[in-house]
C-alpha cells in the first residue's frame, strides 16, 4: 500500500490528465522517484501466494505499469523490435523471493500463464515455483490497464484490489469508446492489441467483436456495431500501432 501512494504520488506529477502521455524525464529528476526505487526493493517480501484474485490483479498491473515506467526512465526506451524484446524480457524485479520480467507478469501471472506474442512456450513450466502465482483465468481486461509504453498503449491509471473487477470494467469501455475501436461502414478497425491476444477475449472474430459490444457504452458506436455483428456483414482491420514512446 506504501507502494502504491508512491505510484499515485508520481502518477498525479508526471502524466498527463488522460493517462496517456508520461514525463520520464521529470520522473528521473524527482525525489519520489528515489524514494520508490527504495521502496520497490521490498517487493522481495510480499507472499505472494497469499493474494486473492482482486489482490494479484492489482498488485501485478499496478507492478507491471511501474516497472516499465521504471525501466525507462533507467534504460530508456526501446525502439527496436530487437529492443522491445530484451527491454519485456529482461527488466524485471524480484517479488516475493523470485524474479519476474515484463513477459512473466503479464503472461505468465495475469494472462493466466498463456504464450505471449512470439514465445514458443508459456512463461511458467509445470516446476516453476512461480506458477502458482498465476490467475486460474485470464482476465482479458487487464490489456486496457496494461500499458507498455508505446503511444497506443491505454491510459495508465492505479489499480485496487477491493474495486478491481468495476476499474477494469471502466478500462475497457474507455478503450472501445475512444479511437481504439473505429467504424467506417461495415468495416470495423480496432487496436492490434484485439489481434495479438485474439485468443483472450474469444474463439473467433465474432466472439472478440460480441465481447466489445459487452463492454462499451451506450450509444450510437454501440449500436452500429451491434447491428453488424447481427447481420454478420462486416470486416475487421486492424489500426497501426504507435510504438513511439508515451512522451
Amino acid at each position: 500500500e506504501r507502494l502504491r501512494r508512491v505510484i499515485l504520488k508520481l502518477y498525479n506529477e508526471f502524466l498527463s490528465a488522460d493517462g496517456r502521455k508520461v514525463d520520464y524525464i521529470g520522473i528521473g529528476k524527482s525525489e519520489e522517484f528515489d524514494n520508490y526505487e527504495r521502496l520497490s526493493a521490498a517487493l522481495q517480501r510480499i507472499d505472494v501466494l497469499s493474494l486473492t484474485r482482486e489482490e494479484t490483479l492489482a498488485f501485478f498491473i499496478n507492478v507491471y505499469n511501474a516497472l516499465v515506467i521504471h525501466g525507462t526512465v533507467v534504460l530508456g526506451s526501446p525502439v527496436s523490435a530487437w529492443q522491445r524484446y530484451k527491454f519485456f524480457n529482461t527488466v524485471s524485479y524480484t517479488i516475493g523471493g523470485a524474479l519476474y520480467n515484463l513477459q512473466d507478469i503479464e503472461n505468465g501471472v495475469l494472462r493466466a500463464n498463456r504464450k505471449g506474442v512470439g514465445q514458443l512456450f508459456p512463461p511458467f513450466s509445470r516446476a516453476d515455483p512461480r506458477l502458482p502465482v498465476s490467475l486460474d483465468r485470464c482476465e482479458p481486461k487487464i490489456h486496457f490497464a496494461l500499458v507498455c509504453g508505446a503511444k497506443s498503449c491505454p491510459s495508465i491509471k492505479t489499480y485496487s484490489a477491493e474495486n478491481i473487477d468495476e476499474e477494469l470494467r471502466l478500462a475497457a469501455r474507455a478503450f472501445f469508446d475512444g479511437e481504439d475501436c473505429q467504424i467506417d461502414k461495415n468495416e470495423i478497425q480496432l487496436s492490434r492489441i484485439l489481434k495479438w491476444y485474439s485468443v483472450d477475449f474469444g474463439l473467433n472474430k465474432h466472439e472478440v467483436l460480441a465481447f466489445i459490444v459487452e463492454h462499451m457504452s451506450s450509444g450510437e458506436k454501440k449500436t452500429t456495431l451491434a447491428a453488424l455483428l447481427k447481420g454478420r456483414s462486416y470486416r475487421v482491420s486492424y489500426l497501426p500501432y504507435d510504438w513511439s514512446q508515451n512522451s
